[in-house]
């Protein structure tokens, strides 16, 4: 199947990888991984063909609401996992949990939270890394130059301000499917 999505991904889509392509083998067994910027639904589809290109095991987390038949089989085959969004629950520190659990785990998170456009990133992703001390792998949906640029893993330090400055700085003049959102 891998020679199908490199034969869609590459060939049909014509895009193209740049980057650290070989985090996955064996070397980051546990990360959070963050893809902007997320404007579009076919950003899901072009991230299930990088990941089955690289080779990358992930999981997402999506509304409980998502997991319902008739998609609830499919997303939870793919690596979703259905969370509450309740509010007043401590979201960072149940899924931060996530990755002690499990001996590999990989979690794929948009920092927007949303296809929309927002002025502010949310935070989550950064606090769930921190939790669980583990690194932020970024990668990009540009669809400008069809590109998925993956970064090396960067461990967050308690200075969040440089962090956001850092991670903010790898996706500059990066723009998604529906620019006016990037």
């Amino acid at each position: 199947m891998r020679w199908l999505a490199k034969l869609i991904y590459f060939k049909v889509f014509g895009w193209k990888i740049m980057g650290n392509t070989n985090f996955s083998q064996d070397t980051i067994k546990k990360a959070v991984i963050i893809g902007a910027p997320h404007t579009s639904n076919l950003d899901f589809i072009v991230g299930l063909f990088l990941r089955k290109i690289t080779r990358t095991k992930t999981n997402f987390i999506g509304k409980k609401e998502l997991f319902i038949w008739p998609f609830g089989f499919y997303f939870r085959a793919v690596g979703g996992i259905p969370i509450d969004r309740v509010s007043g629950q401590d979201k960072v520190e149940t899924i931060a949990k996530l990755f002690n659990d499990k001996k590999e785990f990989r979690l794929a998170l948009s920092p927007e939270g949303t296809r929309k456009k927002v002025d502010k990133w949310k935070t989550g992703f950064y606090y769930i890394a921190k939790a669980a001390n583990v690194p932020i792998i970024m990668f990009t949906f540009d669809y400008k130059n069809k590109l998925n640029t993956i970064s090396e893993p960067f461990y967050p330090t308690n200075n969040i301000e440089a962090d956001f400055n850092q991670i903010h700085h790898f996706y500059k003049g990066i723009l998604g499917k529906t620019s006016e959102f990037s």
